[in-house]
């Protein structure tokens, strides 16, 4: 079989049915929960026939790349003021453009292709692309096999590895994306505005539902409750946060709280212990694939501002107390200027202003009706649904064409 025989294989559709793959890696939690809200999304609003397969290329490329993933996710949870310093390497020297990477990933973005013939692939994180882009190049599959990039970094500032020339596609959260893209020389039109891949799971609850919700956690159902999220790492600067809350619990004893410790066991067991001596009840968690419930059941949320979690928290009307205690990431710095901007939120800048903020946010309840409205505004509804109808355009355009 020579190599154009065998390319029309990667393409071929004998089943009749549509193929999409997604790529994505688990560096922190928002590049998977975009993932899985995309899939759920072509399967909901487009046809329940399609095949979505997601792909964790980063991890399963190659073992110095997997190494390159458990060292991001290290450094976010143990030395999270240090990721300005591992940012600023990627942007300087670029690996996923780099030809030893490529020549270390090729075989397995090949397989991928010939494992799943996809009719579009999709990617949402920046260090995937320029592979995925250059092996269908070379294989001369660039125009029969779409290549779109759903950027999960909502504001300006975010990782060069976004653009891609070989990208036919790139589907973007806000106005101040889109100007990123274009000032890294992506051309306009290939941008479309479609808000952040959010599954819809996460939606403003009626009071009465909020109340069922912390029931089912086993909590208070009338008590202001304050979610502290550790991210899906689990770690960073929010537990000396909550530390802080321990520390003078006192001043508010008339709350409760929830903390989700990602995938961090010990942290688990840790804040376990630190929440014995609180003077106000905790429901502790570890990772759960049910964030919806924690913040259906949350008045505000303690966080990191991470792209995701972020426009997942205002979809729910969820006002954010966010960790500024060390500067965040630049591609985070701009989503906390859009919150602390649009009033859907608190900059927290240093971790003892915490009691005072839960504390006025709870007996203010203007100041905090405020804040959900704020946040709604910020929200783009329906957002799942849009990308995926650009997906299905992409589809629709290449059958066409062929």
């Amino acid at each position: 079989m020579d190599g154009k025989e065998k390319n029309s294989e990667m393409v071929s559709n004998d089943d009749g049915a549509r193929k999409f793959l997604i790529i994505t890696s688990e560096t922190g939690g928002g590049h998977t929960s975009a993932a899985a809200a995309i899939a759920d999304g072509l399967k909901r609003f487009a046809a329940p026939d399609l095949v979505v397969n997601i792909a964790r290329a980063i991890e399963e490329s190659h073992f110095l790349a997997q190494k390159l993933a458990e060292f991001y996710n290290y450094m976010l949870r143990n030395h999270q003021h240090l990721m300005k310093h591992y940012y600023w390497a990627i942007e300087r020297f670029r690996p996923n453009e780099s030809n030893l990477f490529y020549r270390m990933t090729a075989k397995y973005v090949r397989h991928l292709f010939e494992k799943y013939c996809p009719q579009v692939v999709v990617s949402v994180h920046p260090m995937s692309q320029h592979f995925l882009g250059r092996m269908l190049r070379e294989l001369g599959l660039l125009e029969k096999i779409p290549l779109v990039t759903v950027v999960t970094d909502p504001c300006y500032g975010f990782w060069r590895g976004w653009a891609c020339e070989e990208v036919s596609l790139y589907l973007v959260a806000t106005d101040e994306a889109r100007r990123q893209l274009i000032d890294y020389d992506v051309p306009e039109e290939k941008i479309r505005i479609c808000g952040m891949p959010i599954h819809p799971k996460f939606q403003h609850l009626k009071d009465e539902d909020k109340a069922a919700a912390r029931m089912e956690l086993g909590l208070d159902p009338e008590k202001f409750t304050v979610f502290i999220n550790a991210g899906w790492v689990g770690g960073g600067n929010i537990p000396q946060i909550y530390q802080q809350m321990v520390d003078r619990g006192e001043e508010i004893r008339d709350t409760q709280a929830i903390f989700l410790a990602g995938r961090n066991d010990g942290l688990r067991e840790e804040i376990k212990s630190i929440a014995g001596r609180a003077s106000f009840p905790t429901k502790v968690i570890g990772y759960t694939s049910a964030m919806e419930k924690l913040m259906n059941a949350a008045d505000i949320m303690v966080s990191k501002l991470g792209g995701l979690t972020t426009f997942e928290a205002l979809a729910s009307r969820l006002p954010i107390i966010a960790d500024a205690t060390t500067t965040p990431m630049p591609q985070e710095l701009q989503t906390a200027k859009l919150i602390s901007h649009h009033n859907a939120g608190v900059m927290l800048k240093r971790a003892h202003d915490i009691i005072p903020i839960i504390r006025r946010l709870h007996h203010d309840p203007a100041e905090h009706s405020a804040m959900r409205t704020a946040a709604s505004r910020i929200a783009i509804p329906d957002s799942t649904k849009r990308i995926v109808n650009e997906l299905m355009r992409k589809i629709v355009l290449k059958t066409h064409k062929q």
